[in-house]
């Protein structure tokens, strides 16, 4: 229903707030209360004339009547509809409830925005609890300080015939590991208060690569013309990364220029196989260009994500609701790791990530050699997919996917490999 459409329930609404008979506003308007009845139901249209005189009995502007919810309120109202509850009948009133109730709607998007910030915040956290070396070095340091202390003090308690000279050694040692302590404790605390900011803490070349590109907005405008960048002042290692990415990006804008692919994507659609044939280039390349346009695919950001043949993560770049692990391994269900047990196939999948919100996605995959090799040689493999929100189209089955066994809340996955430590979905 379009937006224009709730025009009636607005002005039931509006006509309410000021404790209006429904009688008083027909005469008004000069109508018959039934039929304004069918109007504030949505049963017959309402413009020109009889809408001026609607705006002026109510003491609003016409315009706020016929204009309808915002329309970014209306779109995060029906993501978390989606994400709540998936399609249904409630996914055709949105609008309307928007249209009424436009502060209880900001309310139930601002909650679904929060709780989807909080499932991403408890992924990031679990994966850097569960694999970051520097954690686990800091951690491991604070507990055999405190068994340092521990075996000091019961040493002091228990014997209380240690001389003057050891007890005063055993004293001097309790202080020194006391302060260590303390400061441990203290730069492990300063160390969690960044997990807000973990995405973007840089620990590696490539995550150094991927911080300059979130940065820029993985848009890279002066490669689009040819023309040079500046590398920013990062590691050695990942300004040689950086330069590859950069040779990378410039032949594929010289293949792919940016104007074809608008115009490309607006005949063909978004389908990354039809612009594959459509410009005559390999499936990656158009992964690589879509997910560099400035402003997506049809307003919707795109996600992308590289692994090699062992399943480890090359380059991430995330999209809202499908959360990307920074350490370890990844949901083995993702179309992602099945391209890659199928080479050269392509794989297009609606996947449904796990939680509360259970956002939808289809996702584009490919795996090709990067060297094939000989009969005596090792073949490397490089697979890409390519992410996309579900615009809600072709409604089906969707393949319910993760991020990590340790977070993930369905108990019959055939391809968990530890338990979760969260609950379970019944």
């Amino acid at each position: 229903m379009s937006r224009t459409g709730m025009t009636g329930s607005r002005i039931r609404a509006r006509r309410l707030d000021l404790d209006m008979r429904q009688s008083e506003l027909a005469d008004r308007m000069g109508i018959s209360a039934s039929y304004l009845n069918l109007i504030e139901h949505n049963r017959r249209p309402i413009a020109g004339k009889l809408l001026t005189a609607a705006a002026r009995a109510l003491g609003v502007d016409s315009a706020m009547l016929a204009r309808g919810a915002e329309a970014a309120l209306l779109d995060g109202l029906r993501d978390a509809l989606a994400q709540g509850a998936g399609a249904g009948p409630d996914m055709q009133r949105a609008e309307e409830f928007a249209g009424r109730f436009p502060d209880w709607a900001a309310l139930a998007v601002a909650q679904a925005r929060r709780i989807a910030a909080l499932q991403r915040t408890v992924e990031t956290l679990n994966d850097r609890m569960t694999h970051d070396p520097f954690l686990s070095a800091a951690l491991h340091d604070v507990l055999s300080t405190v068994t340092a202390i521990r075996s000091t003090s019961a040493i002091l308690a228990d014997d209380g015939d240690i001389d003057a000279e050891w007890q005063a050694r055993f004293h001097r040692n309790l202080f020194e590991d006391s302060q260590r302590l303390a400061e441990s404790a203290q730069g492990l605390v300063g160390y969690l208060d960044a997990g807000g900011q973990a995405d973007t803490a840089l620990a590696t070349p490539q995550e150094e690569l991927e911080g300059w590109l979130a940065g820029q907005g993985y848009h890279l405008a002066a490669l689009e013309t040819g023309d040079k960048i500046e590398l920013p002042e990062v590691s050695g290692s990942a300004r040689q990364l950086i330069a590859a990415y950069a040779d990378q990006y410039r032949a594929d804008a010289r293949a792919l220029p940016l104007a074809d692919l608008r115009r490309a994507i607006a005949r063909l659609g978004h389908d990354p196989a039809r612009l594959a044939d459509h410009f005559a280039t390999d499936l990656h390349r158009v992964f690589r260009r879509l997910a560099a346009l400035p402003e997506g695919i049809a307003g919707r950001p795109v996600g992308l994500v590289v692994c090699d043949g062992s399943g480890t993560l090359t380059f991430r770049k995330p999209v809202d609701g499908f959360a990307l692990p920074r350490f370890g391994a990844a949901c083995p269900l993702w179309p992602l790791y099945v391209a890659l047990s199928r080479p050269h196939a392509r794989v297009r999948q609606l996947v449904e990530q796990a939680g509360q919100m259970r956002p939808r996605f289809t996702i584009f995959a490919e795996a090709v050699h990067r060297h094939r090799g000989g009969f005596d040689d090792t073949p490397v493999l490089t697979a890409a997919m390519l992410i996309l929100p579900h615009d809600g189209g072709g409604e089906g089955a969707a393949r319910p996917v993760g991020t990590s066994c340790r977070i993930c809340p369905r108990p019959s996955c055939p391809a968990r490999r530890e338990p979760a430590i969260v609950a379970l979905q019944s």
